[in-house]
């Protein structure tokens, strides 16, 4: 299998590696990484996310608004609510790995190795 690094913008000389630390800045906060959390599976009103994240439901429609901008959440109107998912499925995994890295931070065997291992 010879893949074509250039094709998939892996290399080091990627025209978006400036645009994927701007990804990672999005991401730098706590409030969007539960968002993000939240959101993995399926949409949610802004008031919803509010009441499970334990925040106001404009400061949750201010991270929303960014991540709209940035294209990581998209919206459809359901009534009078907006509903708001994932773009597609790179933030739920970038937010994944992130967890399992800071899993593996604490040492020992993380929680989702341990999974791996009693399901084999």
């Amino acid at each position: 299998m010879n893949a074509d690094k250039s094709a998939c913008s892996l290399g080091v000389d990627s025209q978006y590696v400036e645009l994927a630390v701007e990804v990672f800045a999005m991401l730098a906060d706590a409030t969007r990484v539960r968002i993000v959390l939240a959101l993995r599976d399926g949409e949610m009103a802004v008031g919803a996310l509010a009441d499970l994240l334990g925040k106001s439901p404009a400061a949750v429609s201010q991270h929303l608004a960014k991540m709209r901008l940035a294209r990581m959440v998209s919206t459809r109107q359901d009534g009078t609510r907006v509903m708001y998912r994932l773009e597609n499925e790179h933030a739920r995994q970038l937010v994944a790995d992130a967890i399992f890295q800071a899993e593996h931070a604490l040492g020992g065997t993380p929680a989702h190795h341990r999974v791996e291992q009693e399901s084999a």
